[in-house]
């Protein structure tokens, strides 16, 4: 975690080592993995850390860009890229990608935040392919709207013609999925023995990905579209 000395929960729970990460660090990255090699066998490896941003594209800057693109793409693919040599020398392994419901669809107003986890999708299924020679799985898990930190915590971008719509979106986004059921999806990817790549979870993101299998991306992106345009003010 990026700031381990704050943590008190996890640090009371037995066989726990916290090693601080940061993964936006290149160099932090490769000697947090040089660490926790040395201290004990690693089975799976779950890429994590995410950051939202959400507001018309137009308005977005290049710095708040780059920080959902190393934090949401370049930060997973430093982390995995370390430890595929681990793996590959084990001859097993497992990658688990936290992504999102975000990754598999289109929205509006998250346009850049979209943009990494499809970047994420995409990373995590040419992946499973190329490193199935090794035995080394990789996985997604796909979550909807949880109640963490992450619409708290991000970016809003305003703009005059968008702020009326973006309030309504914003306020009718309400995180239901627990936590708990997310981190439930992540054990049993982690342990079914499934060569199966994407994992749904939460019963929103379950149904959206239903929906959009079912009707088609074409369908799905009209019904979107249709939603939003009852939103828009001007």
């Amino acid at each position: 975690m990026r700031s381990p000395e704050k943590e008190t929960e996890l640090a009371q729970l037995e066989n726990m080592t916290i090693l601080p990460l940061d993964v936006t660090n290149a160099e932090q990255i490769k000697a947090t993995v040089e660490k926790a090699i040395a201290l004990t066998n690693i089975d799976v490896v779950l890429n994590n850390a995410g950051h939202g941003l959400f507001g018309p594209v137009e308005a977005v800057n290049d710095e708040q860009i780059m920080r959902q693109i190393n934090t949401n793409v370049l930060g997973p693919l430093h982390v995995i890229q370390a430890f595929i040599p681990y793996f590959r020398e084990k001859k097993e392994g497992l990658f688990i990608n936290t992504t999102s419901m975000a990754g598999l669809t289109g929205y509006p107003l998250s346009n850049i935040y979209n943009s990494t986890k499809w970047a994420l999708e995409g990373l995590s299924e040419c992946l499973a392919i190329e490193l199935s020679i090794f035995n080394i799985g990789v996985k997604s898990v796909s979550p909807d709207a949880t109640k963490t930190s992450l619409f708290s915590s991000a970016d809003v971008v305003s703009h005059p013609l968008y702020d009326g719509v973006i309030q309504k979106m914003m306020s009718g986004i309400q995180p239901a999925t627990a936590p708990e059921e997310i981190a439930e999806v992540i054990y049993e990817a982690a342990t079914d023995g499934k060569d199966q790549l994407r994992y749904p979870a939460g019963g929103a993101a379950r149904q959206i990905y239903a929906r959009r299998l079912e009707i088609g991306p074409e369908a799905s992106r009209q019904e979107t579209t249709k939603w939003f345009q009852s939103l828009q003010t001007f």
